[in-house]
């Protein structure tokens, strides 16, 4: 197994039939374990941490695969993509959110100018993609965390209420005059696109790689709660307020990907649409206790500060999710794991393992 890899590498070893490979979009971690999400499949997978090698910080194998069909009645069909982008783990549960936006079909060097033309004109919608969910987490027989549909305690997976064609998110954003209009763009033509999500409580934070409105970023917050078999918007204060709007500067980028550490959020940004450009974290000081007590339906952060900046290649290397290391994985050191889509050369290993990064907080 060669390594001449550098000492904060991450590896990861996925298997032939390992629903997520190699386009990873989510992550995060219960203990020693690692949950990865890919928008390239209808299911998760988790990870157990195995012996380093070499040089590098981490090593993570013996993969599990959780298809969503398995857990969930799905909107969409149970071999549909979900395209996943945000995760986390909160009191107990495995959240999830889809893109929730539509795909256009890209052209093919194969394909004539008028077929390409074609493809380029067609829009779809997998009903997949318009998923928020959370999953029990419950130890086995074995003491290994799974993710169950009914956990013995009487948790439920459950989603969104909605279908394949709407949920009462897209409902809700429908006349919103910020995103209402781009909910019929796609979402790498600087259509509506969550990519990221963070939670407190029952309110949840869904970050939007697009739209990027005259260089403002967006986040969406909203609040949930159980009922029945459901998930259900419900206001998230006496106001009445279903949902809040803060717009960010990133200096043009889109969200990729969110995570609360203590009361700072920090923002993973990289190009709205099919670009080769920066990829960044930024950090939004004390966000939490603020978010707590706002009431002002949409505010405008300018403050934000730059914690570091990530290398990326030219269609490669897109960093896709970060999220806090445990703190028993990093010898008590603050440190995030960022895993990267569209992985290249440099970062693989055969045909199913994959490389990401620990980086140490600034």
């Amino acid at each position: 197994m060669p390594n001449n890899r550098s000492a904060n590498a991450v590896r990861l070893e996925f298997t032939t039939g390992s629903l997520v490979q190699s386009n990873l979009s989510g992550a995060a971690f219960t203990g020693d374990w690692l949950w990865v999400a890919g928008d390239e499949a209808c299911g998760l997978d988790r990870l157990r941490k195995l012996d380093a090698v070499g040089d590098e910080s981490l090593r993570f194998g013996e993969v599990r695969d959780f298809p969503l069909a398995d857990l969930l009645d799905l909107p969409g069909a149970a071999d549909e993509e979900a395209d996943l982008e945000g995760m986390a783990v909160a009191d107990g549960y495995l959240w999830v959110v889809g893109s929730h936006g539509l795909k256009r079909k890209n052209a093919k060097p194969e394909r004539s100018h008028a077929d390409n033309a074609k493809r380029l004109a067609k829009l779809s919608l997998d009903g997949n993609r318009r998923l928020l969910a959370c999953f029990p987490i419950e130890p086995d027989a074995k003491g290994e965390p799974c993710l169950v549909k009914e956990a013995k305690d009487g948790r439920r997976a459950k989603r969104l209420k909605g279908d394949a064609e709407h949920n009462q998110l897209t409902r809700l954003l429908a006349d919103d005059p910020h995103f209402g209009p781009y909910m019929a763009i796609p979402g790498k033509d600087n259509g509506f696109d969550i990519e990221g999500l963070a939670i407190d409580g029952n309110r949840l934070l869904l970050g939007l790689r697009g739209p990027v409105l005259r260089g403002w970023s967006a986040l969406i917050e909203i609040a949930v709660e159980e009922r029945g078999d459901q998930l259900r918007l419900v206001p998230l204060d006496e106001t009445g307020a279903m949902m809040r709007k803060h717009f960010l500067q990133l200096d043009g980028l889109g969200v990729r990907d969110l995570h609360f550490c203590g009361d700072d959020l920090y923002i993973l940004a990289g190009p709205t649409m099919v670009l080769n450009g920066d990829i960044r974290i930024f950090k939004w000081p004390a966000a939490r206790p603020f978010l707590a007590t706002n009431r002002e339906p949409a505010r405008f952060e300018s403050s934000l500060t730059e914690s570091i900046s990530l290398p990326h290649g030219r269609g490669t290397n897109r960093a896709e999710a970060i999220c806090n290391l445990p703190a028993e994985l990093s010898d008590g050191k603050a440190s995030w794991l960022v895993l990267y889509d569209a992985p290249g050369a440099d970062r693989k290993e055969g045909e199913h393992t994959v490389f990401g990064d620990l980086l140490r907080h600034r």
